[in-house]
C-alpha cells in the first residue's frame, strides 16, 4: 500500500494513447462496414426462415445488426442511413413480393415503419453510450495527465525545473517542440527549446509575441487572432491576473489544438502557475524569515553593546580621567595599577571586536584559509602563551608530541584560546583545565576539558549560536557577548572539522573538535 507506481509514456507518449482511446473512424468506412454488417445479418435472416423461424425473431436480428453498426461510428447519418439500409433489405428480402421494394399489404408497411424506428432509436441509443463513454474516457484522460502533472511538481523547489517539468508533459501530450520563458518585475527571461528547431522558434519575432502574451496575459501566436504569423501559440502560465511565464506550442500551419488538447494544456498550465507561486511563496517567507532573523540579530548586537560594553569603556575613560588629573600625585603601585586597568580593558575590547570581525569574514567567505604543515604540540603551546591570568587554574597538556596537522595556524590558536579563556572565565580558580589530541583516522581530535559547573543538556545546543550567553554569572564585570564558540564553530567547519561540547565525568565539560590529520614522510 505504501508502494506509488508511475507508468512512463514510451516515445508515442499521450499522443498515441489519446489517438488509441478516441479514435473515429472515416465515415466511407464506417458506413461500408455497416453494410456489410447488414449482408451478413440478410444471410443469417434467410437461414434462420429455411429453419423455420417467424419474421419477427429476422427483424430482430436486423435491430441488433444496426445497434452493431452504429457502435463503430458516432455519425448521426451513419446510423440513419444504416436504419434506412435495413429496412430496405427487410423490404426486398422478406416482405412479399419478394426481392422486390413493393409492399402488397398495410400490415407490412406499418411493420416496415415500426422496424425503422426501432433502428433508428437503436442507432441513436447507441451514438449516445458512445458519446458517454468518450466524454467519460477524455475525463478519464484529462485527470490521469493532471495527477501525474501534480505528483511530478509536488516536490520541485526550483522554477526552472517547474518550467521543465511542463514542458514535458506537453511534449508527450502534443507530440511537438515546446518553448519555455519565465516572467517576473516585467521582464521576460530566456527561451528554452525543448525539442528541434531552435534557430526556428528562438528568433526576436517569436519573443516578442512571447513578450506580449505574458504583458497582456492573452494568448497570442499561431492559430489566433493576435499576432498570428508567429510559428507557435503562446499561452501564458498565469494564477488569477498574475503571470509567471509564457509557454509557445509549435504548431503546422493551419493546425489548431482540438477541445481536449486545449482543456489538458490550460490545466497543465494551471499546475505549473501552482508549483511557481508556492516557490516564490516559500522564497518570500524564508525571506522574511532572514530579515526577521538578522533584526533581532541586530537587536542582539545593540543590546548586548550598550549592555557589555558600557563597564569597561567607562573604567578607561575613568582610569585615564584619574591618570590625568592625579598622576603627580599617585605612586608608582597605584599609578601602574591604574595603566593596567586600561590595558587590560583595552585588550577585551580589541578581542571582542576581532572574534567579531573574524566571525563575519570567514561567513562571508573573505577570510582564505592558508593551511601550512605543523606540530600541534607547538600550536597548544603558543596559544597558551597568549593566555594571560593562567596562575590560577592548572593547564595540562597531553598528547603525541610528534603528530602533525594541516591547517592555518593562526585560526586554530584562536580556537584554543577561545576554548580555555571561556573554561578559565567560568571554572573556580585552582581548579584543573586539560587540553588532550589524538589520532583518529584522517583526523586530529582534540578536548578541552575543565572542572566547572558543567552546561546544561538545554544549552548544549544553543553554546555555538552567535549572542548566546546562557545563564552565567558576569565575569569580571562584564557579561561575554557570547562570540567566543560561534568563531570557533566557524574556524573549525572551514577546516572541513566538527565541534561539539559534552560532560565531563565526574564534573565539568568537554569541548571537542577535529583538524585534517597530515601524515609526515621521513624526508620531510
Amino acid at each position: 500500500p505504501d508502494l506509488d507506481v508511475y507508468i512512463i509514456p514510451d516515445k508515442a507518449g499521450y499522443k498515441a494513447q489519446k489517438k488509441k482511446l478516441f479514435r473515429v473512424m472515416k465515415p466511407t468506412r464506417a458506413l461500408l462496414k455497416s453494410v456489410l454488417i447488414l449482408a451478413f445479418v440478410t444471410i443469417a435472416g434467410l437461414a434462420l426462415e429455411m429453419s423455420g423461424f417467424p419474421k419477427t425473431a429476422i427483424l430482430t436480428t436486423y435491430v441488433l445488426g444496426v445497434l452493431f453498426a452504429s457502435t463503430l461510428s458516432a455519425s448521426a447519418f451513419n446510423g440513419l442511413v444504416t436504419s434506412l439500409v435495413a429496412v430496405l433489405l427487410f423490404n426486398f428480402a422478406f416482405t412479399p413480393p419478394r426481392y422486390s421494394f413493393h409492399a402488397l399489404h398495410a400490415g407490412d408497411f406499418l411493420t416496415l415503419a415500426l422496424m425503422f424506428a426501432a433502428a433508428l432509436l437503436t442507432s441513436r441509443m447507441a451514438q449516445k453510450i458512445r458519446s458517454s463513454a468518450e466524454s467519460a474516457a477524455r475525463s478519464a484522460f484529462k485527470t490521469k495527465v493532471l495527477l501525474e502533472t501534480n505528483q511530478l511538481l509536488q516536490s520541485v523547489e526550483e522554477e526552472d525545473v517547474v518550467f521543465e517539468i511542463g514542458a514535458a508533459q506537453l511534449r508527450q501530450l502534443l507530440d511537438c517542440p515546446i518553448v519555455t520563458y519565465a516572467y517576473a518585475k516585467r521582464r521576460i527571461g530566456h527561451g528554452r527549446v525543448y525539442g528541434e528547431g531552435k534557430e526556428l522558434l528562438l528568433t526576436p519575432n517569436e519573443r516578442a509575441v512571447a513578450y506580449w502574451c505574458a504583458t497582456n496575459n492573452k494568448h497570442a501566436g499561431a492559430s489566433t487572432d493576435t499576432l498570428s504569423s508567429a510559428k507557435c501559440l503562446y499561452l501564458a502560465v498565469r494564477l488569477n491576473e498574475k503571470v509567471y511565464g509564457v509557454v509557445g506550442i509549435a504548431m503546422d500551419e493551419g493546425a489548431r489544438l482540438d477541445p481536449l488538447e486545449q482543456s489538458i494544456v490550460l490545466s497543465v498550465l494551471g499546475e505549473c502557475a501552482l508549483a511557481l507561486e508556492g516557490i516564490q511563496s516559500r522564497a518570500e517567507k524564508e525571506q522574511a524569515r532572514m530579515l526577521a532573523k538578522n533584526e533581532q540579530t541586530r537587536a542582539n548586537l545593540l543590546r548586548a553593546i550598550s549592555h557589555d560594553l558600557r563597564t569597561p569603556l567607562t573604567s578607561i575613560s575613568g582610569n585615564a580621567s584619574n591618570l590625568l588629573d592625579n598622576e603627580a600625585g599617585m605612586d608608582e603601585i597605584t599609578r601602574r595599577q591604574t595603566i593596567e586597568d586600561i590595558y587590560e580593558e583595552s585588550n577585551w575590547l580589541i578581542g571582542l571586536v576581532e572574534n567579531l570581525l573574524a566571525i563575519t569574514r570567514i561567513e562571508e567567505g573573505k577570510v582564505a584559509l592558508h593551511p601550512t604543515l605543523e606540530l600541534f604540540e607547538e600550536l597548544v603551546e603558543e596559544a597558551l602563551g597568549h593566555i594571560r591570568h593562567n596562575e590560577d587554574h592548572e593547564i595540562a597538556t597531553d598528547g603525541d608530541p610528534f603528530l602533525f596537522v594541516e591547517a592555518d595556524s593562526r585560526l586554530v590558536m584562536q580556537v584554543l584560546v577561545n576554548l580555555v579563556d571561556n573554561a578559565i572565565k567560568y571554572t573556580p580558580s585552582g581548579s584543573r583545565i586539560e587540553i588532550a589530541w589524538r589520532k583518529e583516522g584522517e583526523r586530529v581530535r582534540v578536548e578541552v576539558k575543565d572542572e566547572g559547573e558543567g552546561i546544561p543538556d538545554a544549552v548544549k545546543a544553543r553554546v555555538f549560536e552567535r549572542f548566546y550567553c546562557g545563564d552565567h554569572e558576569i565575569v569580571d564585570s562584564r557579561r561575554s557577548l557570547g562570540l567566543g564558540l560561534s568563531l570557533c564553530e566557524s574556524i573549525v567547519h572551514a577546516h572541513g572539522g566538527t565541534i561539539e561540547v559534552k560532560d565531563n565525568v565526574p564534573k565539568g565539560s568537554v569541548f571537542t573538535f577535529t583538524l585534517p590529520y597530515r601524515k609526515v614522510d621521513l624526508h620531510e
